[in-house]
C-alpha cells in the first residue's frame, strides 16, 4: 500500500477475506491464496488507518489449480471477486493494491478477478528482488513481526513474534543455505504489521500463544494466536491531533 501511495494513489478501503468464525481451526486454512493466520486483528488495521473495512467469510476452496484461472464455482477465488465487487459498489474504487512478489498462481487469480470487475491491479511489488525489498520494508519504518514460520531453520519457539529487522541477517544466512525466499514467497513464513507510516496509531500485543499446526521434526509449522491486543497513540500523532 505504501507503494501505492508512492505513485500518486489513494487509499479509501481495505478489504479481507477470513475464515467461518465456527470452523475447527479456523486460524489456518493452508489457502492456496490468503493468508489466514492473524485474521482476528484484522480489524485493527482499519481503526489504524481510519479507513472502511469490508471482510467476507472464505466459502470456497482451491478448485482450479491450474496455471490459468477461468471462473469456477466453489472456488475460494470467487469469494475474492465478491468481496471485489461489493467494495467497487460501495466505494467506487478503480483499483486493487496486490502484494504477490513471486507467486504466478495468485496473480493470475488477482488479474482474472480484476479484469471481470474492470479494476486495475496495482502490482508494485512483482519480481522485485526479495533482499533489496526486505531492507526496502526495513528502512521505511514497517515494524512486521513473523506471526507463522513453515521452513526449515525456523523455530517456532526462538522465530515467531520476532521482527524482519531483528530477522533480517538469519533470513539472509537461510537463503544461501536452504534457498529459503527472505521475504516468505515460498510460504516460509507470514507475517503481521503493527506499524508502518500509514498508520495513525500502532498496534501493541499484549498477550498471544503459540499453536502447532504440524509438528515436523525438520520444519515445524506454527502460528502466533493473538489473545489480546489494543491500539496505542505514536509519539507525536496526539500532540499533532490537539494542534
Amino acid at each position: 500500500m505504501m507503494q501505492c501511495i508512492a505513485a500518486g494513489h489513494q487509499i479509501v478501503a481495505l478489504a479481507n477475506l477470513r475464515p467461518a468464525e465456527n470452523q475447527v481451526g479456523s486460524d489456518e486454512l493452508d489457502s492456496y491464496m490468503y493468508q489466514t493466520v492473524g485474521h482476528h486483528a484484522i480489524d485493527l488495521y482499519a481503526e489504524a488507518m481510519a479507513l472502511p473495512l469490508y471482510r467476507r467469510t472464505i466459502r470456497g476452496r482451491s478448485v482450479d489449480t491450474g496455471r490459468v484461472y477461468t471462473k469456477c464455482e466453489g472456488d475460494e477465488v470467487e469469494d475474492l471477486y465478491e468481496l471485489l465487487k461489493l467494495v467497487k459498489e460501495k466505494e467506487e474504487v478503480e483499483g486493487i493494491s496486490v502484494g504477490a512478489i513471486l507467486s504466478d498462481y495468485q496473480r493470475v487469480r488477482v488479474e482474472n478477478v480484476c479484469k471481470r470487475l474492470n479494476l486495475q491491479p496495482l502490482a508494485y511489488l512483482w519480481q522485485r528482488n526479495q533482499e533489496d525489498l526486505l531492507r526496502e520494508m526495513i528502512s521505511s519504518n514497517i515494524q512486521a513481526i513473523i506471526i507463522k514460520v513453515a521452513a526449515l531453520g525456523l523455530d517456532p519457539d526462538k522465530h515467531l513474534g520476532k521482527t524482519l529487522d531483528q530477522m533480517e541477517p538469519y533470513l539472509l544466512e537461510l537463503s544461501k543455505k536452504y534457498g529459503v525466499h527472505v521475504c516468505g514467497e515460498g510460504g516460509e513464513y507470514e507475517t503481521f504489521t503493527l506499524d508502518c507510516p500509514l498508520f495513525k496509531k500502532k498496534i501493541i500485543v499484549d498477550s498471544s500463544e503459540v499453536v502447532t499446526h504440524s509438528a515436523d521434526a525438520f520444519a515445524p509449522v506454527a502460528y502466533l494466536r493473538f489473545l489480546e491486543l489494543h491500539l496505542e497513540d505514536k509519539k507525536g500523532q496526539r500532540k499533532k491531533e490537539d494542534e
